[in-house]
């Protein structure tokens, strides 16, 4: 249906004209806020241009919404639509630290069908095909299989007092690399608790599940991609065998939130 080998050269490419705006890199770059504490470059619009027209010549028939793209609703008729985040992280983009990356995916039916992340300043590249399997750099990935809550590895700067039995580990700006340091057994658990978008973690989530970490939105639930509205509640993603654990963790805090 698609070429894979020439959507990862696409993604490649667009990692690439994002690295070489990367102020971590030595080079200028102008970035604004859209709203108070919500960064974007020139870079993320450039990645977005290039992007739209490259998946657009891939599969012309998909659909498409990014977030730095005006969100047609027409796209929610289509079976395929492309989901894509031409940096996230800017943040630590824009700041010149190493965590971001391009986000690409291809979703079919409301499912993701491919995903990749292509996060240069770390030089990684994350691969996943529904059913297929989840790779690193070329090499295939198992998440993480930790059995007791109590000690599992969180992504974050600082935890709260009421997680104080979990353990910190780096935290990159970009939700889609915490992800996938799960999918890689670099973490245990990620969780959010407030409502986020679609394109920040459609690769992400595909590439955890298929590396065999469980995903599911903050209460435990399922997610579903190419909504009306195009966000959901929170996403977690952890080791199969702390997930009920973790659902009950959050479950007071999430339904305050919400």
């Amino acid at each position: 249906m698609i070429d894979r080998a020439h959507l990862q050269t696409i993604v490649r490419e667009a990692g690439r004209i994002a690295h070489s705006r990367w102020p971590g890199a030595g080079h200028a770059l102008d970035s604004w806020d859209k709203t108070p504490g919500n960064p974007v470059s020139e870079a993320d619009l450039e990645v977005d241009r290039f992007l739209k027209r490259e998946l657009g010549r891939l599969l012309p028939s998909a659909a498409w919404l990014s977030e730095e793209t005006a969100d047609d609703k027409a796209r929610t008729q289509s079976g395929l639509i492309w989901l894509v985040d031409p940096i996230d992280g800017t943040r630590d983009f824009v700041h010149g630290r190493s965590g971001w990356a391009v986000s690409v995916a291809l979703v079919s039916g409301g499912k993701p069908l491919i995903g990749i992340l292509a996060a240069p300043a770390r030089g990684e590249e994350w691969v996943a095909v529904a059913g297929q399997g989840a790779s690193l750099n070329g090499a295939p990935i198992r998440a993480s299989t930790r059995g007791q809550f109590a000690g599992a590895r969180v992504p974050t700067i600082m935890l709260p007092k009421e997680d104080s039995d979990l353990v910190a580990v780096e935290q990159p700006n970009s939700i889609a690399l915490r992800i996938a340091m799960v999918a890689d057994d670099r973490a245990d658990l990620v969780a959010t608790l407030r409502w986020g978008f679609e394109w920040d973690i459609a690769a992400a989530t595909l590439i955890a599940r298929e590396a065999g970490a469980e995903v599911t939105d903050a209460f435990g639930g399922p997610l579903a991609y190419n909504k009306h509205d195009p966000r959901d509640f929170g996403v977690l993603v952890c080791s199969p065998a702390i997930h009920a654990a973790a659902v009950e963790r959050l479950a007071e805090r999430a339904a305050a939130l919400r």
